[in-house]
């Protein structure tokens, strides 16, 4: 890829850079944070924080944690709208480090991600971040320096409104508390991404065994399980493959404690509790609840990514990471779990909602673990909510990057994929597709699934009772600012290859792709379509992704859109803010390759 040699380069140098020199410091007391802890709140315009490295115990055994302030998670930072805020970071680490302000709205240089918006920041230095808060709402900031958001370094951020009739009818709250999931390993994060490279299923105890084989052929018959035996193995595909990183080396944690010693939060019968729910995972996709032995507790989710949305009535709702929703609730009398279980069903926290001072609660098993299908891979005929765009104009738009998948070439070109891809160098090029070692399966039938709540949810409303968020609930509260026709769509494929474990955006891997222009001020349509069988959480940096849920009049903004396997989604961006910008996939360890640079010129 040419750069100009003037212009900073995000190197996968830089993305490693502080994995493995920083953790390497020994003698570093310990912090026992195997006891309830609160984390620091800090108001104000001006900021002092220091990064620096602790010795930790969260799960019994020594381990070494990146902190802001000597706080896991990070001290929670409280905004005001309107207000301009200065936060001086002092990096005390032996290596390069960085903050980005996840979902803020600000100058790119204020970004905070080496390589694109500046050089990071040097052992030893001081950088002060300094920009106008233009919002409200929940958002959450980290590290974008090699692994350290996975081991420790995130924290809160809430932005209140300067609208005093903001928190007035159905958005009106009595308390509130702030809810960080994240997930926690001892071992060093890079060993781990090392494992899957070598094996990417190696951290999978879900396998299918012996007995699976005698149960399927007995309600299947032989012949169908055998077929389809073969199908999967053919592709060196797993049906079960659905968390790369899963509780055999995850511990999941709530404000930083696990299930042993859950966090605490109160609550008064009768007043209304807001909930600021932020996933701060570097791996771990959640599906969220709350409820006691006797029943659930409904939730009034009202704001999606920090935006306000009308009000919608939920159960249970999935959280990607870097994905933030605010609830309110009115329980009755007595404790609750706040339930969390891992999309692979791997594992789960939970906390305690008490009226009564409760420490432990009781806690549900865990929902049986999701096995993927056809249409999971894009091969199926289900529709789980495929939006009409032909109501719209579309004239003007560059069909040259419009989805071809349904068109008869498509079959050949999954014959040539078959010939370039596994353990090949062979390059073969289909709609702006490269067909190598990094694609091994594309989507023939992608559905638009915002009306799905997703793989492992789809049934809980029949089974259990339990209405799940879908995409297609969030509404803007506010009319659509920018109500133009976009000029154009960019479609973009989500690929991979997973016995490699190697991710890429249509076959090219970060480091060999070129930027994705667009010109200040237009507006245009990314549609996304995920070419793998994994969920992918895709943040955009410095504008709004504006998801198409099906009311024009009313579209969110997100900041994070999960994309769902073998499915599309599309949103319209205005490129409203210049500069150059990370484009990604948060799940940490496929953000090395499924990365882009936006630049707004």
């Amino acid at each position: 890829m040419k750069k100009e040699t003037n212009e900073l380069t995000l190197s996968r140098r830089q993305f490693m850079g502080g994995a493995l020199s920083a953790l390497a410091l020994t003698a570093i007391p310990i912090k026992a944070l195997s006891q309830p802890i609160r984390i620091p709140e800090l108001k104000g315009r001006f900021f002092d924080l220091v990064i620096d490295q602790h010795g930790v115990n969260i799960t019994g055994k020594e381990s070494k944690a990146y902190m802001v302030n000597g706080s896991l998670p990070a001290p929670t930072l409280r905004w005001q709208e309107g207000e301009r805020v200065t936060l001086r970071v002092k990096n005390n680490l032996l290596a390069d480090t960085s903050i980005h302000w996840h979902g803020i709205l600000l100058p790119t240089d204020m970004d905070g991600v080496p390589g694109l918006s500046f050089v990071g920041i040097k052992p030893g230095e001081v950088f002060e971040y300094s920009f106008e808060v233009k919002q409200s709402g929940t958002y959450w900031y980290h590290s974008h320096s090699g692994f350290q958001e996975q081991k420790g370094m995130y924290g809160a951020i809430i932005i209140d409104s300067k609208d005093p009739d903001a928190y007035r009818g159905d958005y009106a709250y009595d308390q509130e508390h702030t809810l960080i999931l994240s997930d926690w390993m001892d071992e060093h994060p890079a060993k781990v991404y090392h494992t899957l490279k070598k094996k990417s299923h190696y951290y999978n105890t879900r396998e299918r065994t012996l007995p699976e084989w005698f149960k399927d052929v007995k309600e299947q018959g032989l012949k169908a399980t055998l077929n389809d035996r073969h199908m999967w193995n053919e592709m060196r595909m797993s049906d079960r493959d659905i968390s790369d990183v899963t509780g055999m080396v995850y511990s999941f944690l709530l404000n930083g404690q696990s299930s042993k010693t859950p966090s605490q939060f109160s609550f008064k019968p009768g007043q209304r509790t807001m909930l600021r729910i932020i996933n701060a995972a570097a791996m771990t996709i959640y599906d969220f609840r709350i409820l006691n032995r006797k029943m659930g507790v409904k939730m009034n989710v009202i704001a999606a990514d920090g935006q306000f949305i009308q009000p919608v009535c939920a159960d249970e709702f999935r959280i990607a990471p870097a994905e933030t929703y605010d609830v309110i609730v009115e329980p009755e009398a007595g404790s609750y779990a706040l339930y969390a279980q891992t999309i692979d069903r791997s594992g789960y926290v939970h906390g305690v909602l008490s009226s009564n001072g409760a420490k432990q609660v009781d806690v549900p098993e865990m929902d049986p673990a999701p096995i993927l299908d056809h249409s999971d891979m894009g091969m199926g005929h289900h529709n789980h909510g495929q939006m009409d765009h032909g109501s719209m104009n579309h004239s003007g738009m560059d069909h040259r990057q419009m989805d071809h998948s349904k068109h008869a070439g498509h079959k050949m070109d999954k014959q040539a994929l078959g010939k370039a891809g596994m353990g090949s160098t062979a390059e073969i090029s289909h709609d702006n597709i490269v067909l190598g070692p990094h694609v091994d399966m594309l989507s023939e039938m992608p559905q638009n699934r915002v009306d799905d709540p997703g793989i492992g949810l789809r049934d809980h409303q029949r089974l259990y009772g339990r209405y799940v968020l879908r995409y297609s609930d969030l509404k803007n509260r506010y009319p659509t600012k920018d109500k133009r026709q976009p000029s154009r769509e960019i479609q973009l494929h989500l690929t991979g290859n997973m016995s490699r474990y190697m991710w890429s955006i249509n076959g090219i891997k970060f480091a060999d792709a070129e930027p994705l222009m667009l010109d200040y001020g237009e507006r245009v349509r990314i549609t996304l379509v995920n070419d793998t069988m994994m969920s992918h959480p895709i943040h955009l940096h410095g504008m709004w992704s504006e998801l198409e849920t099906g009311d024009p009049d009313h579209i969110p903004n997100k900041h994070t859109v999960i994309v769902q396997p073998g499915s599309k989604v599309s949103y319209l961006v205005t490129a409203d803010a210049k500069g150059r910008w990370a484009y990604h996939c948060h799940l940490l360890f496929h953000m090395f390759g499924m990365f882009r640079e936006v630049r707004v010129v």
